[in-house]
């Protein structure tokens, strides 16, 4: 999984490039992101350790009520939240999902002591039914 996640890193969409553009190096509120970022079974378009938050950028190919079951099974089992975006949305108004962004950014609790240097580790966990 971890080198399908490298080859997805290496070849993102137009539209999770720019919205990376605006992610990377802290640059959303001090907002540490990973881009394509392995959360237990599944790798994720970007992922915010501090707060638990998983972003999505979904193209046509994406169903979108197996999407919603996944992520709520991921948050029941892990904590982490997890906010959608269609790729016509980063790519028409970016401004619009850095502010959705911000705004859950705020409402999500802090997992550890911002004090900390070093990030816990990512828990696992298996796949439902297995």
């Amino acid at each position: 999984m971890l080198s399908r996640a490298a080859a997805m890193r290496a070849n993102p969409t137009e539209p999770e490039r720019r919205l990376w553009n605006a992610l990377r190096g802290s640059r959303l509120g001090g907002h540490k992101f990973r881009r394509q970022a392995t959360v237990g079974y599944r790798i994720v378009d970007f992922f915010c350790p501090a707060k638990g938050l998983i972003v999505e950028v979904d193209g046509d190919t994406h169903d979108r009520s197996s999407d919603l079951v996944n992520d709520a099974t991921v948050e029941r089992k892990t904590g982490f939240h997890t906010v959608r975006f269609t790729n016509e949305e980063v790519t028409g108004n970016l401004e619009g999902v850095l502010t959705v962004l911000t705004d859950t950014l705020g409402k999500l609790p802090d997992r550890w002591d911002s004090a900390r240097l070093n990030h816990p580790p990512t828990p696992s966990f298996e796949k439902e039914g297995e």
